[in-house]
């Protein structure tokens, strides 16, 4: 049964934009490509990056600055922390996200040049994620930042990474993050898999699909066993507690293959005492903001940009 009834007709274009699955090894590099030429025919960002270079676990990382004052002191930041399924994109060529949000709130903006699977399994994209936070409060007064008004966004697989460098600040002491906003956070490692606790048949089937979902994680996790305290940073559903987190904003839609585990996780940090704002747009699938001039995405935007806005700005 095809869900492309239920799709926002204002999505349908994305369907053909971004068609997903296909992912093997054999295709990856061809998949990366298309990728990198995808987000290209977007032009340039409406805000220019200083590509800062800093000493990262595995060699030289480089963090995407978006500043939209430079000089200007004690501001709020975001450390972001782009998607694609753990295996494909790049900070350098999907900069108009962190660039739109840099320009839209007025705040600076990093963006962080994680190494991705399969050719570097976890931990090694948590923690350059990890570094660049680290980065981000450690030099706060040189870039202009507050260090008490850092928070931490990312989209799909970067939503998790995101949700995982927020465990492990927490479980490491540090650094402290004001909040962390999840759009659409790839947290289960089972989704899609036959251990899978989700039995959603309305989610899942555009963009990124439970196929697409079983190579990512399968291509994060390596070898590593899931078998220690660190199995919340590799899947946060996994983390044993939620507790001490900082206030989170998740948005999900309807038909993401996430939204099921986006919602169980928002149940858990609700239960741990961690204040939660939750947004499901009816009728979306995975990237729908994408389509930046639909009403969809208007909506996200305005949610999103506000809850920063309170959280971070004000």
């Amino acid at each position: 049964m095809s869900t492309r009834r239920l799709v926002d007709p204002s999505l349908l274009p994305l369907l053909e934009l971004m068609p997903g699955g296909g992912f093997s090894d054999e295709a990856l590099p061809q998949i990366r490509a298309q990728s990198e030429q995808r987000f290209a025919f977007l032009g340039e960002p409406v805000l220019q990056p200083e590509v800062k270079l800093i000493d990262g676990p595995g060699g030289p990382l480089e963090i995407y600055w978006y500043d939209p004052s430079p000089g200007t002191t004690g501001r709020a930041a975001l450390l972001h922390i782009h998607g694609g399924g753990m295996v494909i994109g790049s900070a350098r060529s999907m900069h108009h996200g962190p660039a739109g949000m840099a320009a839209a709130l007025g705040i600076p903006v990093a963006s962080v040049e994680y190494r991705l699977a399969p050719e570097h399994p976890f931990p090694a994209p948590q923690d350059d994620c990890l570094a660049g936070l680290k980065w981000l409060s450690s030099n706060a007064e040189d870039l202009g930042v507050d260090p008490a008004r850092i928070g931490i966004i990312g989209e799909s697989a970067g939503g998790g990474l995101a949700a995982a460098t927020a465990l492990m600040a927490r479980d490491l002491g540090g650094p402290a993050l004001a909040a962390q906003f999840l759009v659409f956070p790839m947290l289960d490692h089972r989704t899609g898999s036959e251990a899978c606790p989700y039995d959603n048949p309305t989610t899942g089937e555009f963009i990124w699909t439970r196929e697409s979902n079983r190579f990512g994680w399968g291509a994060l996790r390596g070898s590593y066993g899931i078998d220690d305290a660190r199995k919340g940073w590799f899947s946060p559903t996994l983390a044993d507690s939620l507790t001490g987190l900082p206030q989170t904003w998740i948005g999900t839609g309807s038909l993401d293959l996430f939204l099921d585990e986006n919602l169980d996780y928002t149940r858990r940090l609700i239960a741990a005492g961690v204040p939660v704002e939750l947004h499901v747009y009816p009728g979306a699938i995975h990237a729908f903001q994408a389509i930046a001039d639909g009403p969809l995405a208007k909506a996200f935007n305005r949610d999103l940009h506000g809850a920063i806005a309170r959280w971070l700005k004000e």
